[in-house]
């Protein structure tokens, strides 16, 4: 972990870990220069569709992004038709539940669009599900959010608010098939503690693009958990930002991806207020040709995030030929007063060591290489912390390990 630094300290790979990572294809490692966080977004964030130019894939946002496969969401040609999602919520007692018109002055509360689809999508809803809470409420329970496609468009807002002193576990569940557009909005008062599992667990042909706004209160502890599998194209891009001092954010994702997929993680920490801490972990397995899976790790220190305590980490585990791998994380320090801000990126094939210790001891080769990627994945499932939603992951893992490790 790296020391706090006399003077301000801007861009990326300056404190802590090696250089950021860029495309690895098949075993080659590139290094990629990147700009500041600060800079790396062609407008500033709006509610207005209208404010954000239509991408063309040479912006730094959108660079690795296969804009022709996002089925115009980025340039205003898709417009809500068929089905779109059926969304189902089951909630323990004591927690409300609305369906809200676009003027509830809790929508758009977390955070602004930062990019033209997350603008169209707040532009183009037209309920919003907002789930409540109260305070001082603990909940034994998780809360449910099954959203599966029907077929066809849809935009989409969800807002989660947790009052003070609240605690919740909640699990956003994604399945069947659709292009959906999405805002995700999820509010903690001062002491709250809130998980959010989102599972993304789409048909092959399916796109999600989604931006997810987390405003952390004074003292509250926000845990995301993002576990994506399906699709044909995922883009989340989760973003943390605090509204009083002690604020903790914790941000793990678990990826598998396919031949074909495109899944695509861009992270946001932005710490804003003194004395807050975060921590971020990401691990991906890639499999198949064109398989594809982008991570972009950010974490801004702002001026007067004095006493910052701060750290990233991606792992990639290529397991066939064909696959590619970008992984960029990005640190940007304004304030020499911090605990302590750190990064770091990595993406290789099996471990041979790994592989030849447990072949010594009688493993089959094809079983070894089950214990290693299992092993590889086991620190993040064990965050989830919902029985049955471990157990699917884990036969998920098992059902696309068929495919090239067995």
């Amino acid at each position: 972990m790296a020391e706090a630094q006399n003077s301000p300290t801007l861009g990326s790979a300056r404190a802590g870990g090696p250089p950021p990572v860029g495309s690895t294809t098949a075993g080659s490692i590139a290094v990629a220069a990147e700009s500041t966080v600060v800079s790396r977004m062609s407008a500033p964030p709006s509610f207005d569709v209208a404010d954000f130019p239509v991408p063309h894939g040479r912006e730094e946002e959108w660079r690795f992004t296969p804009l022709e496969r996002l089925r115009g969401l980025h340039d205003g040609t898709a417009v809500a038709a068929g089905d779109g999602v059926k969304v189902d919520v089951r909630a323990p007692e004591g927690v409300t539940v609305e369906t809200v018109g676009r003027d509830d002055a809790r929508l758009g509360k977390a955070g602004t669009p930062v990019d033209r689809v997350a603008a169209q999508a707040y532009s183009a809803f037209e309920k919003a599900s907002v789930v409540t809470v109260p305070k001082e409420t603990v909940l034994t329970e998780p809360i449910r959010i099954a959203v599966h496609g029907q077929g066809g468009t849809c935009f989409a807002h969800q807002v989660i608010e947790l009052g003070a002193f609240a605690e919740a576990v909640v699990v956003i569940d994604h399945t069947g098939d659709a292009v959906l557009a999405a805002n995700v909005d999820y509010v903690l008062g001062d002491g709250a503690k809130l998980t959010v599992v989102s599972v993304q667990d789409w048909a092959d042909e399916a796109v999600h693009v989604a931006q997810h706004n987390a405003l952390v209160g004074r003292d509250a502890s926000f845990k995301s958990v993002v576990v994506t599998f399906g699709g044909d194209v995922v883009r989340l891009h989760p973003r943390v930002e605090y509204a009083g001092p002690g604020g903790e954010a914790e941000l793990f994702g678990l990826y598998f991806t396919d031949s074909g997929q495109h899944q695509e993680h861009r992270l946001l920490v932005t710490h804003n207020t003194p004395h807050c801490k975060s921590n971020v972990v990401y691990k991906g397995a890639l499999q198949g040709d064109d398989a594809h899976a982008v991570w972009i790790g950010d974490v801004l220190i702002e001026a007067s995030a004095e006493g910052t305590d701060t750290y990233e980490m991606n792992r990639n585990l290529v397991l066939t030929d064909g696959a590619r791998v970008d992984s960029v994380p990005n640190l940007e320090i304004e304030t020499g007063e911090i605990v302590g801000a750190g990064h770091a990126s990595a993406t290789g094939r099996f471990d041979d060591e790994q592989l030849f210790y447990l072949m010594a001891r009688g493993i089959p080769e094809h079983e070894a290489r089950r214990l290693v990627v299992r092993g590889f994945f086991a620190e993040l499932v064990q965050q989830i912390g919902v029985a049955d939603i471990e157990e699917r992951l884990l036969a998920k893992i098992e059902e696309e390990l068929e495919a090239s490790v067995a």
